[in-house]
C-alpha cells in the first residue's frame, strides 16, 4: 500500500508484547522521537493490533503506558499458562506438508475452530477494555487477521465495515488459547498465524520502522527477512527485544504480570536507540 513515507509496524507478542511496544514508543516519544505521530501509516499484528489501536486513539502515549504498569490483578486480562517454544512446535507439526499458505494456515484455523476456549463474548470484553477508543481513528491504521476456515490473510482497516473491536479481537485471537472471532458469519483468527509481523504490509512506504517484542526464532526470522525483501527499496529499520527485554517478559508473554517489566523493558530499550532511530526517521 502506498500513500506515504513512513510506516510504523508493530508486530506480535501477547499481552507482554502490547506493555513492551507502549514502553518503547512512550519512550522514544520522551525522548523527542514521536514515531507514531508523525507515522504515515500503523500496521498491527496480533499484541500489535491492540496496540496500534491503542497509540492511534489520540490518548497519551504516558496514559496508555501507566496502564500497563498497574497491578495485573486490577486489568481485565485473562491469565495462560502456555510453554511458548511447545506452543510453536505444534504449530510447526500441524503445518508440515502443507500443500500452500492458505491450506497452511487453515489447517491451523480448525485446530482454532475446534478448540476449547472461553466464550467470544468473554474474550471481547476484554478487547474492549484495552482500548481506550472503539471506533477506528482518521489515520490510516491496517490489522492483521487470517480466515480460520480457508486461511485466507487479509487486512481489516476503517474502510472494512468491521468495527474496531472486532477487528482487533480477530487480530489477536491466538489459536488455540482464544476463540476465532466471528464477523458477518465467518469466523477469523490471529494474523500471527500468517506472519509474526506482516511487515510487508508496508510495502510503498520510504522508510518502515518495525517494533518486535519478542526474539524471534530461525523460521520467523527467514519470514520476516522475505517481508523486508518486498519492502525494497524502502529504508527499513527492525527493532527487536534486547536481551534485557526477553529477560523482563520472560516464558509466557501471555502473562499479565509480564506487563510491568515488558513495559519498563520497552522503554529502557527505547532510551537506547532513540538517537538511532531520530536519525532514520528524520
Amino acid at each position: 500500500m502506498a500513500g506515504g513515507s513512513r510506516a510504523l509496524v508493530l508486530a506480535g507478542g501477547g499481552v507482554a508484547g502490547i506493555a513492551w511496544e507502549l514502553g518503547f514508543l512512550a519512550g522514544l516519544a520522551d525522548a523527542g522521537v514521536d514515531v507514531v505521530a508523525t507515522a504515515d501509516l500503523v500496521v498491527g499484528t496480533s499484541a500489535g493490533a491492540a496496540a496500534g489501536a491503542q497509540v492511534t486513539s489520540g490518548t497519551p502515549l504516558a496514559e496508555l503506558e501507566a496502564v500497563q504498569l498497574g497491578p495485573p490483578e486490577e486489568s481485565r486480562e485473562i491469565h495462560v499458562d502456555i510453554d511458548i517454544l511447545a506452543f510453536r512446535e505444534k504449530l510447526a507439526a500441524l503445518i508440515a506438508g502443507a500443500e500452500s499458505p492458505d491450506d497452511a494456515r487453515a489447517r491451523v484455523g480448525r485446530m482454532a475452530l475446534e478448540a476449547e476456549t472461553v466464550p467470544e463474548s468473554v474474550r471481547r470484553e476484554v478487547i474492549a477494555a484495552r482500548l481506550p477508543v472503539h471506533e477506528w481513528p482518521d489515520r490510516p491504521l491496517l490489522l492483521t487477521v487470517v480466515e480460520a476456515e480457508t486461511g485466507k490473510w487479509l487486512t481489516f482497516s476503517k474502510d472494512s465495515g468491521v468495527g474496531l473491536v472486532d477487528a482487533v479481537a480477530a487480530s489477536c485471537a491466538v489459536p488455540g488459547v482464544w476463540p476465532p472471532v466471528t464477523i458477518d458469519g465467518r469466523r477469523y483468527v490471529d494474523g500471527g498465524v500468517r506472519s509474526f509481523t506482516n511487515a510487508d504490509v508496508a510495502a510503498g512506504y520510504d522508510k518502515v520502522l518495525v517494533a518486535i517484542p519478542l526474539a524471534l526464532i530461525d523460521d520467523q526470522r527467514v519470514v520476516l527477512d522475505e517481508e523486508l525483501g518486498r519492502l525494497a527499496p524502502a529504508q527499513v529499520l527492525v527493532a527487536e527485544a534486547d536481551e534485557a527485554s526477553v529477560a523482563a517478559i520472560g516464558t509466557n508473554p501471555l502473562d499479565p504480570a509480564a506487563r510491568g517489566p515488558a513495559a519498563k523493558a520497552g522503554r529502557a530499550q527505547a532510551t537506547a536507540m532513540a538517537a538511532g532511530i531520530r536519525e532514520f526517521w528524520a
